[in-house]
């Protein structure tokens, strides 16, 4: 390192003044580090979240999601999409609504907690056979035409959440009579892809007769979606598509204002280290004259000097930018992981831009209180301190 440095006077004082002991190093890290930190994590996590839904969403969401099918009417709406080449898939499930009430004979809020799947109503389905793609991971499906005592395939990740077992009895009360089914398998939901997923799936003939309609996912070109649009709801005016683009728009839009009122409360916090660095940078001024008398005495120029508390100034923030990103990531991470679920990876654009807006905000405060060191006069300055 000492031979990098060899003939690089202003890096090798700018070093061991960031370095050395007494200086203003802690109190500008801190204080700018701070502010900086909570910018680095909203970044990360706005990263993120953007990059799930506009990347990873889009590639395997359906174009509508459809509610409110009547059975008299699915023979046609399928019908209507069977005929269209610009529709690669339709699913389809029926649905009714059901509140999780108790498991195992006790209140489910009091085996569950306050998980969401006992808060409030949630959709239910029936299927003989095991839908396309479904993966039973533990116990047995019903056999086809089974008639038996009630029977229910829950989520396999739910399931753990609360502590369903199989065997387990759970009672769910639909249109106000209530179902006691038997838990005999478990299977993977993914709710990451907007298509048609349940919580709780049962055998046929414990909801038989109870009224339900049918739900859709359409997956379609996007120059068939207008014309799909208007057929259906012109044939069939009672049910409602949702464009599930328009609905991931919203949702941007959403987590866009949330990072932006998060960025204005953390620019005040930003605005504080400012003023911190700039008192603390005023501060040492009376010790920066006498460094450029002494520099000036040994035949250092003005070049020279400046060039010393420039590179000062830019490694402080600098420093303080890198510990804001370790702060920041380590914030995204355990957001995304902990409190989203989701994957994280480091975003490094808004890394560097922290990095380079922390140098360049010390670089600034560094500067203007260089120029009085520069014109002091040695003699004076050293005679003032005999």
């Amino acid at each position: 390192l000492a031979r990098a440095l060899r003939g690089r006077t202003a890096l090798r004082l700018a070093l061991g003044a960031v370095g050395g002991p007494g200086g203003e190093t802690a109190s500008v890290v801190l204080s700018l580090g701070l502010g900086l930190s909570i910018l680095a994590a909203i970044g990360q996590i706005d990263s993120n979240l953007r990059g799930a839904i506009q990347q990873e969403l889009p590639e395997r969401a359906p174009s509508y999601f459809v509610v409110d099918i009547q059975p008299g009417q699915l023979e046609g709406f399928l019908a209507r999409l069977g005929r269209d080449p610009g529709v690669s898939r339709v699913e389809t499930a029926p649905m009714l609504r059901g509140v999780l009430t108790r498991i195992n004979g006790r209140p489910a809020r009091e085996v569950a907690g306050d998980h969401w799947v006992v808060r409030g109503d949630r959709g239910v389905t029936y299927a003989d056979r095991p839908p396309e793609n479904t993966v039973v991971t533990d116990g047995l499906w019903w056999p086809s035409g089974y008639d038996g005592p009630p029977q229910v395939s829950f989520a396999r990740e739910e399931a753990d959440e609360i502590g369903l077992k199989l065997g387990d009895e759970i009672t769910v009360n639909i249109l106000g009579r209530d179902i006691t089914a038997t838990v005999t398998s478990f299977r993977d939901v993914d709710f990451s892809t907007a298509g048609i997923g349940f919580v709780m799936t049962m055998d046929p003939a414990a909801v038989q007769g109870a009224p339900h309609t049918h739900i859709a996912t359409i997956y379609a070109e996007p120059s068939a979606e207008a014309a799909i649009l208007r057929d259906l709801a012109s044939a069939y005016p009672n049910i409602t598509a949702i464009r599930i683009k328009d609905a991931l728009d919203r949702v941007a839009e959403v987590l866009s204002g949330l990072a932006a009122a998060i960025a204005y409360g953390a620019s005040a916090t930003l605005v504080t280290g400012v003023i911190v660095l700039i008192g603390a940078a005023a501060a040492g001024q009376r010790a920066r004259v006498f460094e450029a008398a002494v520099l000036k005495t040994v035949g250092a120029v003005r070049g020279q000097i400046l060039a010393y508390f420039a590179l000062r100034s830019a490694m402080l923030g600098a420093a303080a930018g890198t510990v804001a990103i370790l702060a920041g990531g380590v914030a995204g991470w355990a957001v995304m992981r902990f409190v989203m679920e989701g994957e994280y990876r480091f975003e490094p654009v808004s890394a560097l831009a922290i990095v380079l807006g922390g140098a360049l905000a010390t670089l600034l405060a560094g500067l203007a209180f260089a120029w009085r060191p520069l014109a002091a006069r040695p003699a004076r300055v050293l005679r003032a301190r005999e």
